[in-house]
């Protein structure tokens, strides 16, 4: 996913927390790439150490067009189709980005695999790791 990357501040633990935006919506969350990369657009990677836990932090979307907002309290809302790969994980696809997730037990059942979810996680656990095409 294409994103422009715009400075925001750094918390006690030393990392730069940024504010993405892209066409889908605008964010704040961690910057792994290097601090000159900031204030340029990149393609990043979303990584985010949260599981997927239906009917908890997942829920049906009421919209159905890819996204990434904040939320009041430091959440992050991303909105995509949800793919459930087999082996315990969930792949979030939205914009031609996949982000990768754990399942929380239980499970959600098969039949949501490919329906569109609304995830919502703490900022504290999204990453952006820009990389090269």
């Amino acid at each position: 996913m294409l994103v422009h990357v715009e400075a925001v501040g750094q918390v006690a633990d030393g990392r730069a927390t940024v504010r993405v935006r892209s066409e889908v919506g605008v964010a704040a969350a961690f910057w792994c790439g290097d601090p000159t990369g900031v204030g340029r657009e990149h393609h990043v990677e979303w990584t985010v150490e949260e599981d997927v836990a239906w009917g908890g932090n997942t829920r049906p979307a009421t919209s159905f067009s890819p996204g990434v907002d904040e939320e009041e309290g430091g959440r992050i809302v991303f909105r995509g189709r949800l793919g459930l790969t087999g082996d315990g994980g969930a792949t979030l696809e939205g914009a031609g980005t996949h982000i990768l997730f754990d399942l929380a037990d239980p499970p959600p059942s098969a039949a949501v695999g490919g329906a569109w979810v609304e995830i919502s996680v703490e900022r504290n656990s999204v990453s952006l790791w820009p990389y090269l095409l």
